[in-house]
């Protein structure tokens, strides 16, 4: 069996991030990180549709160790994927990565300190690891399966069906009917990008979103680049960005009538009163769902284009010829596309036991939003839901490198959050909050719970960088021990 200072479960930005740090800030550690997929990037890797890119600017989504260089801070795809390519191998990070092993239970002992991992291949082959502490940084949705929207009589379509997080590699749609069932980011980046590549589009949508459109460059980061060292450049835009996003976010939440007529106000100016209202115009208010972002208004450009027609209405079922609207029309298509949406998955479908018990995570409470109530030596990365990933991933490496290095200091094997006579309150809340999407809203149940005093998951960059970076590692919940028996016995 392998044995590890940490493994880190993820090869995509979380887990790059995870090793960067932990090479740079806990040097004398040892680390392996498992990869259930054949290649780096995660997200950016497995989704190859058309149009594919960020909607997040690259000076937040990128990390804080590796400054963006392109002009465009709104980065397509194969941009990004080229980025952590880039980060893997500067760091040397490629031989630390074993491709193919997708983590399927991990086993905790207290008398040893240790986790035991299995993993399996492609083939279906096992193997083991062990380690003093587990990182996993695998995201939060399910990569075998996307969501199911339960549409009726799909077997009747002649034509092609197919999903986002499935794009065949040939696809020709040039010139064919295609119809796009969504109203999230993948749906506004594919139904673009499809109809400028010559296909006849039409975006069902069942109900509005909000969308905001901003030009793909960011001009003030670019002119910094030409004036400043590249890293003080990107640093200051970086803290520009998220100080942006947290105002945005902020205002949505303290005067959101403002923030919507901003909002469709922008959207008037490109297409209008009468579409504004009828296709863009929620019922609900700002950042109750994540806003979408428009890069440089191309989906308005190509409505008005005419390549691109939008409908705002329930879905009746598939018939042979296309899709039935509730209306009665029938949207007739060579291809649907379901742009529906993404299924969450808690901690990579992992099965954890801890001390011969099986850890239901439902059960369990969140400390700070990156460990959990009773499990040991367990690190979970998990970014934010209204400002990027990378910045909540930058700062969990961090925590994770103090923790580590703390451990050291005063001689611990292990560090268990638990929850205090204190905590006992019944004051309980969902995982995400105040945050209705549907993906979301669908599986809560699965996720952690949050309670008073350290058992939170703020989703607030500004607090989070105070907790990381100032606060102690030590505090009531966070319970130190060492092991009764010896690694090498294990």
């Amino acid at each position: 069996m392998e044995s590890y200072d940490v493994v880190i479960v993820g090869a995509g930005i979380s887990g790059v991030s995870a090793a960067v740090h932990l090479q740079k800030f806990c040097p004398k550690k040892t680390f392996k990180i498992l990869e259930a997929r054949e290649s780096v990037g995660g997200t950016w890797d497995l989704f190859r549709y058309p149009g594919i890119r960020s909607d997040s600017d690259m000076h937040t989504l990128g990390f804080d160790f590796k400054p963006w260089k392109e002009a465009k801070s709104i980065a397509d795809g194969p941009s990004i994927l080229k980025y952590v390519n880039e980060t893997v191998d500067e760091y040397g990070l490629r031989g630390a990565i074993q491709f193919g092993q997708r983590v399927k239970r991990a086993e905790w002992d207290s008398g040893y300190g240790l986790w035991s991992i299995e993993t399996e291949n492609p083939l279906h082959e096992k193997s083991q690891f062990s380690c003093s502490m587990l990182f996993m940084c695998g995201g939060y949705y399910d990569y075998e399966s996307p969501h199911d929207a339960a549409f009726q009589n799909t077997e009747a379509f002649s034509g092609e069906i197919v999903h986002p997080q499935f794009w065949p590699q040939n696809l020709e749609y040039k010139g064919k009917k295609v119809v796009v069932i969504g109203s999230g980011a993948t749906a506004m980046t594919l139904a673009p990008a499809m109809a400028d590549s010559g296909a006849k589009v039409t975006m069902v949508q069942r109900s509005p979103t909000y969308v905001a459109s901003r030009p793909d460059e960011d001009k003030f980061a670019n002119f910094l680049r030409k004036v400043l060292p590249e890293s003080w450049a990107y640093a200051i835009t970086r803290f520009k960005n998220t100080r942006y996003q947290a105002y945005l976010y902020q205002k949505s939440r303290v005067s959101p009538g403002i923030l919507k007529k901003i909002l469709l106000d922008s959207v008037r100016n490109h297409l209008g009163k009468e579409m504004t209202d009828k296709h863009f115009t929620p019922s609900y208010n700002p950042w109750d769902q994540r806003l979408c972002l428009i890069p440089n208004a191309d989906l308005f450009t190509v409505i008005k284009r005419g390549d691109l027609d939008l409908r705002t209405e329930g879905i009746d079922s598939f018939v042979e010829d296309g899709l039935k609207l509730i209306s009665g029309e029938i949207l007739p298509a060579d291809i649907i596309v379901t742009a529906t949406g993404l299924k969450l998955k808690v901690l990579s479908g992992v099965k954890f036991v801890v001390d011969e018990k099986e850890i239901d995570l439902a059960r369990s409470y969140t400390y700070k939003g990156m460990m959990f109530s009773s499990i040991p030596n367990l690190i979970q990365t998990f970014g934010y839901i209204n400002a990027s990933w990378t910045l909540r991933a930058d700062l969990t490496s961090e925590y994770a490198c103090r923790l580590l290095n703390h451990m050291d200091k005063v001689g611990a094997d292990f560090v268990t959050p638990t929850l205090s006579e204190e905590d006992m309150v019944p004051e309980s809340r969902d995982w995400i909050e105040d945050f209705p999407s549907g993906y979301m809203k669908r599986s809560m149940h699965l996720f952690p719970r949050q309670g008073p005093g350290p058992w939170q998951n703020t989703q607030d960059f500004s607090r989070d960088k105070k907790m990381v970076r100032r606060s102690a590692i030590t505090d009531r919940a966070m319970i130190f021990s060492n092991r009764t028996l010896s690694k090498n016995s294990a």
